[in-house]
């Protein structure tokens, strides 16, 4: 895709086709700072194998463009892809960071997998609380909490944009799910109407785009585009008819295809399973779980 420039600000966009998201490498194009939104982890439930083909293309780009990638950000625990923030950690030394309201999610898991894992965030270098800057070289990034979808959603505001996770689709697919434990149509709501008071002219650069009706690939848009034409929440769309659109839609939706396998390991900042006493590591699937 085409770099997206912004003043002293550079946005690329790599899509991720298999999980049918939008992962973002910003930076400044003078200092060559950068970070990196929502990196993926490739996995293959067939064959249980995890690669880092996908994290290798972020890495060829750092490189091949000078870039220093002071940290990999994601905008909360994903349910349909793993995360590519320790492998970043590994391979080019960035520093990981996801909002403090993962101590929740890591609580409710850990419990649901039977995982003796600490629930404290500590497996993240920063946890980031609403309102705050992450310096990350001259990039300042600014923390704009949007839970609904997760307790722990947060969206990323980086000079004039914005970018939204799963909180935000383009207009013509809506808005994230929100039936996941600690989910929330009102909650989510009250977020998308937070992202609403912005400028009209803020960038909005989408988590997801499931190419609706097999159009093109889309996944930048602006906050009075949304505002104007959200199939789910516009600007004149009240509480109770978003609220109740969105229930209704989640008790028709099946869960993510990914969910089990991705939990686990993002709940532990993309850390794998260690290996058993046998030399191999294993995933847990909880079994009904869904009716």
């Amino acid at each position: 895709f085409e770099i997206r420039k912004q003043k002293n600000m550079n946005t690329k966009a790599f899509f991720h086709n298999d999980t049918s998201t939008v992962v973002y490498m910003v930076w400044d194009p003078e200092t060559r700072d950068a970070v990196v939104i929502d990196p993926v982890l490739d996995f293959d439930p067939i064959s249980v194998n995890v690669s880092e083909t996908f994290v290798d293309q972020l890495i060829a780009f750092i490189k091949e463009n000078g870039l220093r990638l002071y940290y990999a950000i994601d905008t909360h625990v994903h349910a349909d892809h793993m995360t590519g923030q320790a492998a970043l950690k590994a391979k080019v030394g960035a520093k990981t960071a996801i909002s403090e309201k993962v101590t929740g999610v890591q609580k409710t898991f850990a419990e649901i997998f039977n995982l003796d894992i600490a629930t404290d965030g500590s497996q993240w270098d920063v946890l980031l609380s609403d309102g705050m800057i992450l310096k990350a070289g001259s990039i300042d990034v600014e923390v704009v909490a949007t839970p609904g979808h997760t307790p722990a959603c947060i969206c990323l505001k980086i000079g004039n944009a914005l970018y939204t996770g799963d909180a935000l689709f383009m207009p013509d697919f809506g808005t994230g799910r929100c039936d996941f434990p600690g989910g929330s149509a009102e909650d989510l709501y009250d977020s998308i109407k937070r992202i609403y008071a912005l400028p009209d002219n803020t960038q909005v650069f989408v988590g997801h785009d499931y190419q609706p009706g097999g159009r093109e690939l889309a996944y930048e848009t602006t906050v009075a585009k949304c505002k104007e034409n959200n199939k789910q929440l516009r600007r004149d769309t009240t509480r109770e008819e978003f609220v109740q659109w969105r229930k209704d839609r989640d008790a028709k939706l099946r869960p993510p295809r990914l969910i089990w396998q991705s939990l686990q390991v993002n709940m532990a900042a993309g850390a794998l399973p260690k290996k058993s006493d046998n030399g191999i590591a294993y995933l847990k699937m909880p079994m009904n779980m869904f009716r």
